[in-house]
């Protein structure tokens, strides 16, 4: 009873912030968690949902090339501008972080609680968008292991 009355809450958050990337996946948790035996189904999402989720959101990125609005001249340009070569770095940064993050997550499901109150709490009071948990992990990993701190 206890996830229906947490997932319940996370839902009544999400409307109430209006963020509808959090409605929409906290509707589908309860709906997954009201039909019987998905209980495969979920143990499959929670080990390669985060993978699709990667896919899904670099599949909208490459959009722009496949539609032209993205080319090479783009490309080139970036390498001549300051703020081109900051982001080309970030997304590096980005992506190595990422890699320890995944494995925070699947090691330590307390950080992963931390890490998901601490989006929603971006999203809704501070009207972000829900898509750092994965970098926030990593970055999570980066602080813990500087600081030589447990995870306990």
């Amino acid at each position: 009873m206890e996830s229906w009355i947490f997932l319940g809450i996370i839902l009544a958050i999400a409307l109430i912030a209006k963020n509808s990337s959090l409605v929409i996946a906290a509707g589908v948790v309860l709906l997954l968690k009201a039909i019987p035996f998905s209980g495969k189904l979920m143990t499959l999402i929670e080990g390669k949902g985060i993978n699709w989720g990667v896919t899904i959101i670099s599949v909208a990125i490459l959009i722009p090339i496949a539609t032209g609005k993205i080319g090479f001249a783009d490309l080139i340009s970036v390498f001549k501008s300051p703020a081109g070569l900051i982001a080309l770095a970030c997304g590096v940064l980005v992506a190595v972080l990422s890699r320890q993050g995944v494995s925070l997550l699947a090691a330590t499901p307390q950080v992963t609680v931390a890490l998901l109150f601490g989006t929603i709490l971006g999203v809704v009071l501070l009207n972000g968008v829900a898509a750092g948990p994965v970098i926030a992990s990593g970055i999570t990993y980066c602080i813990i292991s500087i600081l030589h701190i447990g995870i306990n």
